[in-house]
């Protein structure tokens, strides 16, 4: 782990890239408070203004699975282009309707959506791309970085937005952020990754998804990180939804006091970005993350009863260096406890689990508002935050994984007889293994382990079978669906699981290593040979 967490911008590619996006997320700052400000203007409904905040999370919800399968499957530069110049366009459009006054909520709406589309692109190949840009000690600042780059802005983006929409209009402020995405795309276009090199055809778009979903479920410390920050960002998105009611009906304040004190929420937050390594030097990551929940808590019960500027701007500080120190310490988790070829889909599915959480909140503390006031749905979230902290009494969060998630690279593909295809299968692999009778106990727990990572690694229908006529044998069964996928399942394996696959073969007592079986399936009998010999002179 890096001592500084400015160490990362050492690399020259990070540092350009991280540059670029501090100007394009000042511009999506800006245009943020825009909407949230213009929507006070068209709508005087509560939901409406909190669903503003709803229309930015809520398509990282829906479309950040599949985004991650393509950060996985090709080059992720090209994607992030398409990502920003999409966002450009909306946000030129939406610029060109609100100068022609013919913006209505709803279509006020459907533009945040599509920029939130945007995002949802953007975000899985920006985040595993990290990975390629620095090395795995310096993995945990450039995550911290990108927060910080989010929340520098933050600590002024608000301000700057509330006053160019006094002073210019909302118009102005789209307009801005639409030229923001500008030295992002230049950079981009400058950046020449280093190619990826495919041994094996591409996985199906379907495929990849499966595959994604099937690592994360048999992932034990990952569903606990992902479980939390939905938590989270349910409860915690109250602030930033109901920011704009705060100002308007508890401070009676206008469109600048609203930038100011979401400024102060990013001043917070660049304090809590700076603070990140410290805490996490002298805290575990559960500790870390049930402090997050509690202080921000009582700063959002702070804001439900503030009816003073200055003591809201003070009550949303603490409330934005927890945001950042919980989301990034979430982000960092899963980045070092996935291996390179599935982090685009893991980060996907963190990304879903943590904006669905906030477009859910965005709704639910909007009606809370609409029915109840906004003070008591302050209260109420801040209630839940509580609870999230209470579940990591039972389900604590693991800290960060220092075990070795690059390739093994130990297979050696075998040399087949039969003529096969990629496509060929279904494949059936059958291991024997012979075991003394006093160490059944630690074959099975090791078979637990194996069985998890052969599973989370695309294999199916995995069974253990002991020879009743000689039980000393026991004999590992799985399928793959085709010969590439074997290949594909071997190519997965990480370092880190090479030590269980060690401590079997040295349980083996037979005088040759565990016997391998090879087979591929017919469940009908087939009318010809349609694997015929790749030497037909060998045919007896």
């Amino acid at each position: 782990m890096s001592v500084s967490p400015l160490a990362p911008l050492q690399h020259a590619t990070f540092r350009v890239l991280w540059t670029a996006t501090l100007a394009s997320n000042l511009g999506g700052l800006i245009q943020a408070v825009a909407a949230g400000w213009l929507m006070t203007t068209l709508s005087t409904s509560n939901d409406m203004v909190a669903l503003v905040q709803a229309a930015n999370t809520l398509p990282v919800m829906i479309f950040s699975l599949a985004a991650g399968v393509l950060a996985d499957s090709f080059d992720r530069r090209p994607i992030m282009l398409i990502a920003q110049i999409l966002m450009m366009v909306v946000s030129t459009c939406l610029a060109i309707f609100a100068v022609a006054d013919v913006l209505s909520p709803w279509l006020l709406l459907a533009f945040t959506f599509l920029i939130g589309c945007g995002t949802a692109l953007h975000n899985p190949s920006w985040q595993a791309s990290m990975g390629d840009l620095v090395p795995r000690e310096d993995l945990p600042g450039a995550v911290t970085l990108n927060s910080m780059s989010y929340n520098l802005m933050r600590s002024i983006g608000p301000a700057v937005g509330g006053l160019t929409v006094a002073v210019a209009g909302a118009a102005f402020a789209f307009a801005v952020n639409a030229v923001s995405y500008i030295a992002l795309i230049r950079a981009l276009v400058r950046w020449t990754p280093q190619p990826t090199v495919r041994t094996l055809p591409r996985e199906s778009f379907g495929g990849a998804l499966s595959v994604g979903l099937r690592y994360i479920v048999m992932s034990p410390n990952l569903i606990k990180v992902m479980c939390r920050s939905f938590m989270f960002g349910l409860a915690a998105v109250a602030v930033l939804a109901l920011l704009p009611l705060v100002t308007r009906d508890l401070v009676a304040g206008g469109a600048f006091s609203y930038g100011i004190i979401l400024g102060c929420f990013g001043l917070g937050a660049i304090g809590g970005a700076l603070l990140n390594d410290r805490v996490r030097a002298r805290w575990g990551n559960e500790t870390i993350v049930r402090a997050s929940f509690l202080i921000f808590a009582l700063s959002t019960v702070a804001l439900a009863l503030s009816r003073q500027m200055w003591l809201s701007c003070l009550a949303v500080i603490p409330a934005g260096a927890c945001w950042v120190l919980a989301l990034s310490l979430f982000n960092v988790t899963v980045q070092l406890s996935t291996p390179r070829w599935v982090v685009g889909r893991a980060l996907s599915l963190y990304q879903t689990a943590t904006f669905g959480g906030m477009a859910m909140g965005s709704w639910i503390w909007g009606v809370c508002a609409e029915s109840y006031g906004t003070g008591m749905a302050l209260m109420t979230s801040g209630a839940v935050l509580v609870l999230g902290a209470a579940v990591g009494l039972r389900y604590v969060l693991p800290e960060f994984s220092k075990l070795s998630l690059d390739p093994a690279d130990q297979f050696n593909e075998p040399v087949l007889k039969l003529d096969l295809r990629g496509r060929s299968g279904p494949i059936m692999i059958m291991v024997d293994y012979e075991i003394a009778q006093r160490d059944i106990g630690a074959f099975l727990s090791l078979m637990r382990q194996r069985r998890r990572i052969r599973l989370r690694d695309g294999a199916r229908q995995w069974s253990l079978l002991r020879d009743l006529e000689n039980p000393s044998i026991w004999t590992e069964s799985y399928h793959v669906p085709t010969w590439v996928e074997y290949m594909r399942h071997h190519q997965r394996r990480t370092q880190a699981d090479t030590s269980a696959f060690e401590d079997l073969q040295a349980l083996h007592r037979g005088p040759n290593p565990p016997r391998v079986h090879r087979m591929i399936e017919h469940q009908t009998v087939p009318m010809r040979d349609d694997t015929p010999l790749k030497d037909h002179s060998e045919v007896p």
